[in-house]
């Protein structure tokens, strides 16, 4: 939280219960919600909102159903939730994604911050620098000397141009002077999969999808990319530690709804979804994943959504990066 909360410039609250609304809410939710994920099952927010999904069912009394809307770096599910009827039935839950594409897709079919509301953070994780067992680099210094001696001759593989992963990547390879060949894949799960398989050298990957290929030694985990150690991989130093004096890159997770749903609604959404993250059982299967249960208020979290827009969209810029 501290981490975020320097991140954006705000003071995110803490998880814990939130007053009720002062104003009465209309009878909501009526009919099952439908939580659109903008990105392929297997990849990190999949995995994160399917378990958020599950116990915001219980706390909501109506099912949420998780609906997987794949495309243009996260924009076609994010569309969807944009133009669906503004009454909380339709939920987006995203990453950091959604900060980047105002700069990613100059002609985005929907404006971030009219057309969607923040509800809140759910939570904050590490991604990890891992390369195949094949890789000859046991630590990010050697992975710079091998990447330095060959430059493109090793590939990484990511979910797509200009996702998570990408820019994850493009920032350890501007900080550490090194080149790699991207290889661009319609989504992280395949991505992992082929690093996995040894087809792709190497990868900035998400801790959730990760974890498990790292424990089973299929993946060499070289290093985290938050300043501090991840609780999950406490051996595995950071990238920041080992090589790249600096680096630090943060995802988030998020739930937003359409803009003009009304603020009763997003306030019971929010509750619940405080409430949620409060659970020890989602805190610890969130744990299990390597991410951090964190939660903010629709204002808070809508400052930092601001503020990243506006400082990846620098980056972006300045890289020449384009959505595909």
């Amino acid at each position: 939280m501290e981490v975020l909360a320097r991140l954006a410039g705000v003071a995110l609250i803490a998880i814990a219960p939130v007053c009720a609304a002062q104003t009465p809410a209309p009878a909501y939710p009526t009919k099952p919600v439908r939580m659109v994920v903008p990105f392929a099952a297997g990849g990190g927010v999949d995995i994160i909102g399917r378990i958020a999904a599950s116990r915001l069912s219980e706390e909501l009394g109506q099912q949420v159903i998780v609906d997987n809307r794949v495309g243009a770096g996260s924009t076609v599910g994010t569309d969807i939730v944009a133009k669906a009827p503004p009454d909380g039935h339709t939920v987006l839950f995203t990453n950091n994604s959604i900060a980047y594409n105002p700069a990613l897709y100059p002609k985005l079919p929907y404006d971030t911050m009219r057309d969607l509301a923040p509800v809140g953070l759910a939570g904050t994780t590490a991604s990890v620098l891992v390369v195949h067992p094949s890789v000859n680099a046991k630590s990010v210094a050697e992975l710079v000397a091998l990447m330095k001696a060959k430059p493109g001759q090793l590939n990484y593989g990511t979910g797509g141009v200009g996702g998570a992963v990408h820019l994850a990547f493009e920032l350890f390879e501007s900080m550490a002077g090194v080149k790699a060949t991207h290889i661009p894949y319609k989504g992280v799960g395949p991505a992992l999969i082929d690093t996995v398989g040894g087809r792709v050298h190497l990868m900035m990957a998400g801790l959730p999808p990760a974890l498990s290929h790292i424990k089973t030694n299929r993946l060499r985990a070289l290093g985290v990319s938050t300043l501090k150690r991840a609780s999950s991989l406490p051996d595995v130093p950071t990238i920041a530690e080992s090589g790249v004096p600096g680096y630090e890159y943060i995802t988030w997770y998020a739930m937003l709804v359409p803009g003009a749903t009304p603020k009763p609604v997003v306030t019971r959404l929010n509750q619940s979804l405080v409430k949620v993250l409060a659970s020890a059982d989602v805190r610890d299967k969130f744990l299990q994943q390597g991410v951090d249960a964190e939660s903010s208020s629709p204002d808070k979290f809508a400052a930092l959504l601001k503020q990243e827009i506006d400082r990846w969209g620098k980056i972006i810029k300045a890289a020449g990066i384009r959505g595909e």
